[in-house]
């Protein structure tokens, strides 16, 4: 991705408020998908065809990551080391959220088109903020 791309993307040419921003969202969209798996655990379940308590147990983690992600994003300079934790803690996810769809877990269809498009979104947000790193990197020379 070059660099105007990323600069389109997150709306800004600044490395340091792409990388923010990046962090911000991710934060925003992993706290609503915990909240929806917390709150509706039970319909979602039966949508999705998975267990309601295991919807209840990454939604609790999902609001732990998404309010550190939170914090991170709201650093003036987020630390280069936290963001790397987060950059390697969403390709965990998508990876994991992939094997589990082929070894472990029998969702529904929707389930299944849900647990790939969730674990592509994170795989993105990780790019994301990965470039916008080396961007801020880079700016820094």
């Amino acid at each position: 991705m070059s660099a105007i791309q990323l600069a389109a993307l997150a709306r800004t040419v600044e490395p340091q408020s792409m990388l923010r921003r990046f962090l911000a969202l991710d934060a925003v969209v992993t706290g609503t998908n915990a909240l929806a798996y917390l709150a509706f655990s039970g319909p979602l379940g039966r949508f999705l065809g998975v267990d309601a308590t295991l919807l209840l147990a990454l939604g609790a983690f999902l609001a732990l990551y998404s309010a550190g992600v939170g914090l991170l994003a709201a650093r003036r300079r987020p630390p280069a080391l936290g963001v790397r934790a987060v950059v390697e803690g969403n390709l965990a996810w998508a990876a994991v959220s992939l094997v589990a769809l082929a070894l472990w877990l029998t969702p529904s269809t929707p389930g299944a088109v849900w647990t790939v498009l969730q674990a592509l979104t994170v795989a993105g947000f990780a790019v994301l903020q990965h470039l916008a790193l080396k961007a801020r990197q880079g700016s820094d020379v």
